[in-house]
C-alpha cells in the first residue's frame, strides 16, 4: 500500500510539475523571443538610419545642382551690389562733411545690399527657374530690378539716413529752416543722386548678364536630368 501511495504521489508530482525537457524547451524559446526583439530593432533603426542618409544625400544633390552653379552671377551681383553701397557711402559722407563712425557705416552699407542682393536672387529668380514657374524674359526683368533696387535704391537709402543722422548730431551741415526740410534735404542730396545714374546703368547690365546665366545653367542641368529619369 505504501509503495502504491508513493508510486501516486510521484505521478502527481510529475505530472502538476514539468518535465524537465519541456523546461529546457519553453527556455529557449524564450531565449529567442527575447534575443529576436532587439535584433528587429537594431535593423529597424538601421533601416531608418540609412534612408535619412539617403534623403540627406538627395537634398544635397539638388542643392549641388541648383546652388553651386550658380554662385558666379550670385557673388557677381552681390558684389556690385556691395561695391555700390561702399561708393554711396563716401558720396553721402564727403557731402555732408561726416567723419565719424567711418567703420560702422562702411561695413554695414556693404555688407545689407550685399546680402540682399544674394537673398532676392535666390528667392525670385533661382527658386522660380527650378520651380517652372518663369520665362526668360521674366527672367532678365527681375534680375535688373533687383539690380536697382539692391544695388542702388537700397544703398542710397541706408547712406542718407546713416550719414544724415550723424551729419545732424555732429552739427557738420547747416540745419534746415522751418518749413522747408525736405528741399534742404534735396538740394544736399543732388550730386549724390546724380552720380547714381551710372551705378543704375551698370546693375543693369550686371543684371542682363547674371539672368542668362541663370537660364543658361538651369537648361544645361535639365538636359542632363532629363536622360537620368
Amino acid at each position: 500500500m505504501e509503495s502504491g501511495e508513493g508510486k501516486t504521489v510521484r505521478k502527481t508530482e510529475t505530472v502538476s510539475g514539468c518535465h524537465p525537457s519541456t523546461l529546457n524547451l519553453k527556455d529557449v524559446k524564450m531565449t529567442a523571443y527575447t534575443h529576436g526583439q532587439p535584433s528587429a530593432f537594431l535593423e529597424d533603426v538601421k533601416l531608418r538610419r540609412s534612408m535619412i542618409i539617403e534623403i540627406i544625400e538627395k537634398k544635397f544633390e539638388c542643392l549641388k545642382k541648383e546652388i553651386i552653379p550658380n554662385i558666379y552671377p550670385m557673388t557677381l551681383t552681390g558684389t556690385a551690389a556691395g561695391f555700390t553701397g561702399i561708393f554711396t557711402n563716401f558720396t553721402f559722407r564727403h557731402t555732408f562733411k561726416v567723419k565719424h563712425d567711418a567703420l560702422k557705416t562702411y561695413a554695414s552699407l556693404a555688407t545689407v545690399p550685399f546680402l540682399s542682393a544674394v537673398v532676392a536672387h535666390k528667392l525670385l529668380i533661382i527658386d522660380a527657374l527650378y520651380s517652372d514657374n518663369i520665362s526668360k524674359e521674366s527672367c532678365v526683368l527681375r534680375s535688373s530690378l533687383i539690380g536697382i533696387v539692391c544695388g542702388v535704391l537700397q544703398p542710397n537709402s541706408l547712406a542718407f539716413v546713416k550719414n544724415g543722422r550723424l551729419a545732424t548730431k555732429y552739427h557738420t551741415i547747416p540745419l534746415p529752416p522751418k518749413g522747408r526740410v525736405l528741399l534742404h534735404w534735396m538740394l544736399l542730396c543732388q550730386t549724390p543722386v546724380k552720380l547714381m545714374a551710372i551705378p543704375i546703368v551698370f546693375h543693369i547690365a550686371i543684371g542682363v548678364i547674371s539672368s542668362l546665366r541663370y537660364c543658361t545653367v538651369f537648361e544645361n542641368t535639365l538636359e542632363k536630368t532629363v536622360p537620368e529619369e
